[in-house]
């Protein structure tokens, strides 16, 4: 039942009156009369008998189409108690809302011509045509133009030494499990179509689920090229609630082997499913906001591991998650060559290495030293754009000490100062208090400056640095898909570089500390990924690209960035992790709400002998966070224990909510 308490979260017995049994399938809607009102609810199975003595009535089958299939159910229930969550939350993710005019539209072609002759009907243990056991409804043929298994093109992985194996095994039908880990200027659409195209000539078909719209766009059009038009839906909360039903239905009644998206499309219901593959898992846009907080690459695992499917995790970054499967043997990972590597690598320099430093003694403090306003006036000579990634949008959000960029905090408080007068004293923008004494609790300095200045000023400022060159900002009010190729500059936020013809013959990576101080598990870790993201648009070296991250050559990640050795990185990050025990090398689950919440529920967990309660810390709204920190091997018996714990809290008709996270994304 879409019934979200934690003690109802289990299969109800109800009897199916005469006038429904044909509808009341397994997987329809159904309405139900539960505690005197009628709630919303899936029928799973159909038996012949109870366990209990006294059952009420099925109230009505809100749709005859089973929307829900057995493979897909099977998965949430294991994502459910993977995330302790409830299994009615889970399918709310899974399947979307339905929509009757559009699933009148996709059914209407079931029904047979008024005047089409008769067809006597097989015998009934006799299996449909092409008709697909798990289903209990035919499936349509196979597409007669798939691509055969010998043409399949290799040569587009033929840049990676296990690429082409990896091919050749998912046209076979076998089910490799791989990382990968894209070099600079790679077009990992295509590398993707190429992938999903084996598995379709191999008779089975494939999920992909990148982060956002613009990366669907161009894996959309990747497999139009490479598998043709109609052989592939896409499954995306942004199309809007018509158009994604449909595309829904679509891949349920098995008429496409292809569903690509966004998180929506995670669950998608692909029959003969062959691999899930996610791009770019880092990206926080793949964590789910609403309980029970699934990612979808924690998702894609999972179904691939229950209905024993290829599995593709890749990027230009790697995650510690996806280094895990590596180093357990999960997975195999799929890189280049170093001589490769440096073949298509830009020239990369950093600003803060002490040989910069001894040319220009102000590159430590400066926003755009020396080398990096050189490298953009080189490529804009050259008639090449120039890329500027900039970690935030708009003005100036907040200052630092001039000296040592320590951000600047009141004393008061701690909350953070700003200059919001013209006389340029600082206040503090929580409690309001002016902090004219400001000094630095790091080095002693007195002077301030922003510390981050957004891509609207630094459009701005670069724009009368190099009079008569266009200018161009892609962030969150416009995000450019593409640039040409001449000389011009293109002002980014992460996430919303545009790929520029040719590729770009510069990259600056500014503020670039602006996302190393931040306090958070993975600060370094994104912040290589954002800048891996940004440099992969850059020509290659010979070809004139260079990328100048504004930042110390002796950080761990400004050295991976240097080497474009994501591999190493992630195996640095996930050693560390292993050290202090933070995830993925342990399971953690989050517990946030009112203390005395907070309390309860830990107080009625059976928690396992091996749990480490951390905490508390503040939370957001006068509420306070404990952590639970288990090992790996321990993390269904914490799931368990916080699902029963909430349960008995339900059921007692506790007020205060609790807010449960397993493997939350941030921790601090």
């Amino acid at each position: 039942m879409d019934v979200p308490l934690p003690h109802l979260d289990r299969p109800f017995d109800y009897l199916v009156p005469e006038a429904l049994d044909a509808d009341a399938r397994p997987g329809v809607r159904v309405k139900v009369r539960f505690a005197g009102q009628l709630v919303d609810g899936w029928l799973l199975e159909r038996v012949a008998e109870s366990a209990h003595p006294k059952l009420a009535y099925l109230e009505k089958v809100v749709s005859a189409v089973p929307v829900l299939s057995p493979d897909v159910a099977r998965l949430a229930r294991a994502v459910a108690d993977r995330y302790a969550g409830s299994l009615a939350d889970v399918l709310r993710l899974a399947v979307p809302p339905r929509h009757a005019r559009a699933e009148k539209a996709v059914t209407a072609a079931d029904a047979p011509p008024t005047d089409a002759p008769s067809v006597a009907a097989p015998p009934a243990d006799t299996p449909a045509p092409n008709s697909d056991p798990t289903s209990g409804a035919a499936a349509p043929p196979a597409a007669p133009d798939a691509p055969a298994p010998d043409a399949v093109d290799p040569r587009g992985w033929g840049d990676y030494p296990a690429g082409p194996a990896l091919l050749r095994a998912l046209a076979a039908g076998r089910a490799p499990r791989a990382v990968w880990s894209a070099l600079p200027g790679e077009n990992w659409a295509d590398r993707y179509a190429d992938a999903v195209a084996a598995t379709v000539a191999g008779g089975r078909g494939a999920v992909v689920v990148v982060a956002d719209a613009r990366d669907l766009d161009r894996l959309d059009a990747a497999l139009n090229t490479v598998l043709g038009p109609g052989r592939h839906v896409r499954l995306t909360a942004a199309d809007g609630p018509a158009r994604r039903y449909r595309a829904f239905l679509t891949a349920h009644r098995g008429e496409v082997d292809v569903v690509i998206g966004t998180r929506a499309a995670m669950f998608a219901p692909v029959r003969r499913l062959g691999l899930v593959a996610v791009w770019d898992d880092g990206d926080d846009l793949h964590a789910e906001p609403r309980a029970p907080y699934p990612h979808a690459r924690d998702v894609l695992l999972t179904r691939a591991q229950l209905g024993g499917t290829a599995a593709l995790v890749g990027g230009y970054a790697r995650t510690a998650e996806a280094q895990l499967l590596v180093e357990t043997g999960w997975a195999r990972e799929v890189v280049a060559d170093r001589a490769v590597v440096r073949a298509r690598t830009p020239a990369m320099a950093p600003t803060g290495d002490d040989p910069q430093l001894a040319r220009d003694p102000g590159a430590a403090s400066a926003r755009l030293p020396s080398l990096a306003w050189s490298t953009a006036r080189d490529a804009l000579r050259a008639d090449l754009p120039v890329l500027v990634q900039v970690p935030r949008r708009g003005y100036v959000p907040s200052i630092a000490c001039a000296e040592c960029r320590l951000p600047a905090r009141c004393p008061h408080c701690a909350g953070p100062l700003a200059l919001p007068a013209a006389q340029g004293i600082p206040a503090c923008r929580w409690c309001g208090r002016v902090a004219a004494a400001y000094a630095c609790p790091e080095c002693g300095g007195r002077r301030l400056r922003a510390s981050v200045t957004g891509a609207r000023r630094t459009a701005e400022e670069l724009g009368r640095a190099f009079p008569g060159v266009p200018v161009r900002t892609s962030g969150r009010e416009e995000v450019l898909a593409g640039v040409p190729g001449g000389a011009g500059l293109v002002i980014a936020t992460p996430g919303a570089e545009p790929v520029a013809e040719g590729g770009y013959g510069a990259v600056l990576l500014l503020d670039s500390w602006a996302l190393l101080t931040r306090a958070d598990l993975r600060a370094g870790e994104e912040a290589f990924r954002r800048w891996t993201a940004a440099a992969a648009l850059a020509r290659p070296g010979a070809s004139g690209g260079r990328v100048v991250v504004v930042a110390d050559g002796a950080l761990a990640p400004v050295q991976a960035l240097l080497r474009w050795d994501a591999a190493w990185f992630a195996a640095r990050e996930l050693a560390e992790r292993r050290e202090l025990g933070f995830p993925p090398a342990v399971r953690m689950a989050s517990v946030t709400g009112p203390a005395e919440a907070v309390a309860d529920l830990l107080a009625g967990a059976p928690l396992p002998d091996e749990a480490e309660v951390l905490g508390p810390v503040p939370a957001e709204e006068g509420r306070e966070r404990m952590l639970v920190r288990v090992p790996r091997a321990r993390a269904a018996a914490l799931a368990d224990a916080l699902h029963a714990a909430a349960g008995r809290r339900s059921a007692r008709k506790a007020a205060d909510p609790v807010r449960l996270q397993v493997d939350p994304l941030t921790l601090f």
